[in-house]
């Protein structure tokens, strides 16, 4: 069974489903989660062996996978910086509720 489908855009997704393989490797890698733990605390509505062709998919396929990576998290810290803090925010730091 192929766990991993690739789209035209060269995104790789877990077969049958809208997880991208991104997410589960970046729970391994980012966040030391072995295989096991991704499963269990994040998807057990995907089969375990999924989980581990993902990770195999992420390793053969590495330098492109850590540059997706890198841009996925300059993508969010551009967006983050362009939105500023949320007028809550402000409101708490401002009354001394937040660091």
């Amino acid at each position: 069974m192929n766990h991993i489908t690739v789209d035209a855009d060269g995104r790789a997704w877990i077969s049958g489903t809208t997880f991208p393989v991104l997410i589960v490797v970046m729970d391994h890698v980012a966040h030391g989660l072995s295989p096991e733990e991704v499963y269990l605390e994040h998807y057990e509505e995907i089969p375990l062996a999924a989980i581990y062709a993902a990770l195999a998919y992420y390793y053969d396929n590495k330098d492109a996978m850590d540059a997706e990576i890198r841009r996925e998290r300059n993508d969010f810290e551009a967006a983050h910086q362009a939105t500023g803090q949320s007028a809550f925010v402000r409101r708490m730091r401002t009354e001394g509720r937040l660091p």
